[in-house]
Order: C-alpha cells, then sequence, then structure tokens
C-alpha cells in the first residue's frame, strides 16, 4: 500500500509569510515612530501608520481585560492546527486548497508571534480614500484575507467533472 503526497511541503508558503509578516513589524517598528503619525506612500490613499492592536480585526475586543490575548492566542492555535491537518489530507497536487491555507496558517502564526511576544500585534499599512479610512492591518492581516477569499472562490468556482453535466 502505498500513500499519496501530501500538501504539507505548502507550509514553506506559511514560512515566507511569517518572515516577511515579521520583517515588515520589525521595520514599521523602527521606521515608523512616533505611533500614529501618518507616513504617506500614495498620497491620498496609501500611509505608513504604526499602531498597535490588543484586539483582533477592527480592535475587536481590544478594550478587554488581558483575557483577549490567550483567547486569540488559542484560537490562533487551533485553527491553524485544524488547517495543517486539512493540508495533510490534501493531495499535493490540489493548489486551488494548498495555496489559500498555507496563506491563512502563514497569517496566523504570523500574529500569533506578535500576541505573545508583545500582547498585542503590529500594525502599519493604512489604505483610505477622502472620508473613507479602513483600519490599519498587516502583512498576516493580508495572508488571512486573501486566503480566506481565495479558499471560498476556488470553492465556488470549482470546475465541476465533465460527465455530471447533463
Amino acid at each position: 500500500m502505498t500513500t499519496k503526497p501530501n500538501a504539507l511541503p505548502w507550509l514553506w508558503l506559511s514560512a515566507v509569510v511569517i518572515a516577511l509578516d515579521q520583517l515588515s513589524k520589525w521595520w514599521a517598528v523602527q521606521a515608523l515612530q512616533p505611533i500614529g503619525v501618518p507616513h504617506p506612500v500614495i498620497p491620498g490613499f496609501l500611509n505608513w501608520t504604526l499602531a498597535f492592536n490588543s484586539g483582533a480585526a477592527f480592535s475587536f475586543l481590544a478594550d478587554g481585560a488581558g483575557w483577549q490575548r490567550w483567547f486569540f492566542v488559542l484560537l490562533a492555535l487551533v485553527i491553524s492546527a485544524v488547517l495543517v491537518g486539512w493540508l495533510a489530507r490534501t493531495p499535493r497536487r490540489d493548489w486551488r486548497t494548498a495555496l489559500p491555507l498555507g496563506l491563512i496558517v502563514g497569517g496566523a502564526i504570523g500574529n500569533l508571534i506578535d500576541r505573545l511576544h508583545a500582547a498585542q500585534v503590529t500594525d502599519f499599512i493604512h489604505v483610505y480614500f477622502r472620508q473613507w479610512s479602513y483600519p490599519v492591518f498587516n502583512l498576516a492581516d493580508c495572508g488571512i484575507t486573501v486566503g480566506a477569499v481565495l479558499l471560498i472562490a476556488f470553492g465556488l468556482f470549482a470546475g465541476k467533472p465533465a460527465d455530471s453535466v447533463r
């Protein structure tokens, strides 16, 4: 009995996301002081703005008494473990599943490292247009979001086998 190769090698993508995320956050802390001061990249659209978030997306639960740190640590660990398990059961050639899962795992662990190290996540990418402003985010958030969108899109628009069409 032979086993088919699984998609665990796609965790290389997670490692790349983690490395880029941590390097970019280190750069942001060094270069974007003081906190909250915008540094225009594309005026009227994109700033680098150093911010810290002890909550989740959109500062959800940021005003908690500290318990949210461990809640989000546990959540990231559970989600990452489930997704790694999913990769282990996914055929290696199934890049439409492996690519998004690798991005999500990398993003989750990138933010997990921040929570364990500093009890908050470092954010610095600020997109805005006129009065509209998106909350400041980071590369780990990009990995999670792009991975989730790809997972949904590939799931919705997956090809049907030719013999199933009548």
